[in-house]
């Protein structure tokens, strides 16, 4: 997986598109109220006192820029004297998306807001910050299990073999049987602890609070979806006529988060939880309704029900408003 998505001509190497054009939607490219809503929660945050107006606001995994990007132009709405005091950085690996970022937010916003950008969190070193990400955790490579038994593939076949020890003690550690076990989330919460004395982290992810017990992991193609195990040699009835060659680093592939495992790695680091609800109750319970009653009054009939309408997916129950969850981190300092 890890190769798939991350390696050199790996899915998101070669800077794949988002949304209508791509293999899959986000609450991103579903909304700007989406970044609107997390926006009235970082100033929400520097309002009580826990974050200063001076933090950095750290997006992680942003492809183009447009989460950070509606975040700005929403803090210019409500509160733009924190634009003079704010500093906006990218956690970016990729010099393709560096380039894309730093023309998206010149083309929206001039020389009027500047963007840096950091290869990982190793490098990020500040006083306070504001983290947010969506749908990182669940891009993260997986180590997929069965009753003791680890998947590998050899010669393009899939097979169980019994685990290594490190996969074996994550097992037992997270009690995870069946399923999917990430590789790296205690590293990313540990680099995130050190980066900052004080941090608020919002993060936005399709899974559930724990192990569902089963496999989850599927790919993406052009806005199907395909469950992994029916493109491999274990499939019987359900087999597709392609083969998880034919998607291989062209298609995303992801898996289901299981929040409890991403809580107790955040845990380990001193990092405690601070809220966790669906998606639907985050984004309301950030300002979502107030962003919109603000539109109404200083838009037209026609603008507000088409924004209406983007928004339903984002908190409609049976799209994303209850699949996807919100956990929200806080480090103390």
């Amino acid at each position: 997986m890890q190769d798939w998505l991350y390696g050199q001509d790996g899915y998101y190497h070669t800077h794949k598109e988002i949304g209508k054009k791509g293999d899959f939607y986000t609450a991103v490219s579903s909304s700007m109220f989406f970044g609107g809503s997390i926006a009235k929660r970082l100033i929400s945050t520097i309002s009580s006192g826990f974050l200063s107006s001076t933090c950095s606001v750290v997006e992680i995994g942003a492809h183009r820029g447009y989460l950070l990007a509606d975040m700005v132009q929403f803090i210019y709405t409500l509160e733009p004297k924190l634009l003079e005091s704010l500093k906006f950085v990218i956690v970016e690996p990729f010099e393709q998306n560096r380039k894309a970022q730093i023309e998206y937010f010149y083309d929206s916003f001039g020389d009027a807001v500047k963007i840096s950008h950091v290869d990982s969190l190793k490098e990020l070193r500040c006083e306070e910050a504001f983290f947010v990400a969506n749908e990182i955790f669940d891009a993260f490579a997986c180590e997929v299990v069965k009753d003791g038994k680890m998947l590998v593939i050899e010669n393009e076949n899939l097979k169980f073999i019994e685990m290594d020890e490190i996969t074996n003690n994550l097992s037992k550690s997270y009690d995870i049987h069946k399923g999917e076990i990430p590789i790296g989330y205690e590293e990313f919460a540990k680099d995130m602890s050190q980066s900052s004395r004080r941090f608020e982290f919002v993060t936005f992810d399709y899974g559930d609070r724990y192990a569902r017990g089963d496999f989850s992991l599927r790919v993406y193609h052009k806005h199907s979806v395909y469950p992994f195990f029916s493109l491999t040699n274990f499939a019987k009835d359900t087999k597709t006529e392609k083969s998880f060659k034919d998607f291989y680093k062209k298609s995303d592939i992801t898996y289901d988060l299981n929040f409890d495992y991403l809580i107790k790695a955040y845990e380990k680091s001193g990092v405690k939880l601070e809220l966790f609800s669906s998606q639907f109750s985050a984004l309301v319970n950030f300002g979502l309704t107030e962003l919109l009653e603000l539109l109404e009054k200083n838009s037209t009939k026609e603008a507000y029900e088409r924004e209406i309408n983007k928004v339903k997916i984002l908190i409609d129950p049976t799209m994303m408003g209850e699949r996807f969850k919100m956990a929200c981190f806080r480090k103390q300092g």
